[in-house]
């Protein structure tokens, strides 16, 4: 008999009790193609010699391929690389308060731009203007979507055919390939090095300056530092020469903070307002680096300059939406209460999480790391490890932290790799990273409540073909 002539009919299949399960959850028309398809491989395979497949194997490979499609592209991860701010997974998780802010957005229609006093049309900007006022010292506001698209519209608005001075050291160039140079150029305007790599004087500004500069710029060298004999010239003095030429003053901060980090125990950053008290008439950063919030790009300072670069018309191509916003407003809000920031702000709680506790945490979960690796040629220790901030955030200095070193044992080494995509293929995936011939699973990002979960996904670990 012709095996082609055997397999069951795409009817007969549908009418299966566990595919019509399948259709209830995925709908009909995915089903009924993914049917089809399972048949013409089958038909396909058969006529290159393979044997006739049995029914179970086909519903069972139907399923497989039904539970992948419906499964969501942005799957949350647990993020173990010791990158707190790590941009491939999203960098500053939200705190509660910010989620809870964007699901009630996203389900109501809001007063994005309505002003509910007067009943006319409102500035969405508004949302959360006052809050970066209070808390920058500027006078006005804005937001667009990323940092790269708050320089670029600065730069468009404000310097377009005209001529930007930035000190060469400061030329820097961020992930993706985004350059300042670059940006620069795409946006219209001249860019005007000055200085050195390594020392830049406030002449090097003054000779630099004709009558077609539009403004002298400072780029925040967040993710990079130069060390020894370096001269940089402070915003102070900066702002006092841009003004006597009556030119604005600009600051990239690229990751800014609204914190004062040495409160926590942590590195100093510049933040915004004092660049704005040192004379900065426009100050720009991101919000989800170390502000800790959704993606956006924020711009501080003069009312005048805030209102032309909002006239600009691609400042409607980069605003934001209302998830947004509400995400942004319910996380500025938190810096108000300094005092319990580093306890409600997650990117922050994170940073200043103590190794003891993090230790602790390694101890509890040891146990279930060795039981799930117990057939591999591995031996699992407890290390210490150095955490990094990340997303071009004080790019030198490490945060003591602690986690888990997989070693081979014996001339295995392609055994981590395998472990490591065996991480990445649990149903919410572990990311490490491989370094120095181990695999380091950095504990800093893995809160309390979340211990049990990881530890009973482990288990898939240790089951025949993982």
């Amino acid at each position: 008999m012709n095996p082609l002539s055997q397999l069951p009919s795409v009817d007969r299949l549908l009418t299966d009790p566990a595919v019509a399960s399948l259709t209830d959850t995925h709908g009909r028309s995915i089903v009924t193609r993914l049917v089809r398809n399972a048949l013409a491989e089958a038909r396909e395979a058969i006529r290159a010699g393979a044997p006739l497949p049995d029914r179970a194997s086909l519903i069972e490979k139907i399923g497989t391929i039904a539970k992948a499609q419906a499964m969501s592209r942005l799957r949350p991860v647990y993020n173990l690389t010791g990158t707190v701010l790590h941009t491939n997974l999203g960098r500053a998780p939200l705190p509660e308060e910010a989620i809870e802010a964007l699901v009630t957005a996203a389900r109501s229609p809001c007063a994005l731009e309505y002003d509910i006093e007067s009943g006319g049309r409102g500035d969405r900007d508004d949302i959360v203007n006052e809050l970066l006022c209070e808390l920058t010292g500027a006078e006005a506001a804005t937001v667009v979507n990323n940092n790269a698209a708050a320089v670029f519209l600065l730069l468009n608005t404000l310097a377009q055919r005209k001529e930007a001075i930035v000190s060469r050291g400061e030329l820097i160039e961020i992930g993706g390939a985004f350059r300042v140079p670059d940006i620069m150029k795409r946006a219209g305007a001249k860019l005007v090095e000055v200085g050195t790599t390594n020392r830049t004087h406030l002449k090097d500004f003054a000779e630099a300056i004709t009558p077609r500069t539009a403004m002298l710029m400072k780029v925040h060298a967040s993710n990079y530092a130069i060390q020894g004999f370096t001269r940089a010239v402070p915003e102070s003095e900066l702002a006092r020469l841009a003004h006597a030429n009556s030119l604005p003053f600009v600051v990239d901060l690229g990751s800014g903070t609204l914190a004062d980090l040495d409160a926590y125990g942590l590195p100093h950053e510049p933040t915004p307002r004092e660049n704005i008290a040192a004379g900065a008439d426009l100050v720009t950063f991101s919000g989800d680096k170390l502000l800790g919030g959704p993606q956006a790009g924020l711009l501080v300072g003069r009312k005048e300059l805030i209102a032309k670069i909002k006239r600009n018309p691609l400042k409607r191509a980069l605003r934001v939406g209302k998830i947004t916003l509400a995400a942004l407003e319910a996380v500025l809000r938190l810096y108000r209460d300094p005092d319990r920031l580093h306890e409600r702000l997650t990117a922050l709680s994170q940073l200043t999480r103590p190794e003891a506790q993090i230790r602790a945490a390694a101890e509890r979960l040891l146990p279930a790391v060795q039981a799930a690796l117990a057939a591999q040629p591995v031996m699992v220790e407890i290390v210490a490890l150095k955490s990094q901030i990340g997303s071009g955030s004080l790019p030198v200095d490490r945060l003591p932290s602690a986690g888990f070193a997989i070693r081979p044992q014996g001339k295995k080494g392609g055994v981590l790799n395998r472990i490591e995509a065996a991480l990445r293929g649990l149903e919410r995936p572990v990311i490490g990273r491989i370094e120095d011939g181990a695999l380091l699973l950095d504990l800093r990002c893995l809160g309390p409540g979340e211990e049990s979960e990881f530890a009973a996904q482990l288990s898939a670990l240790s089951r025949p073909g993982a």
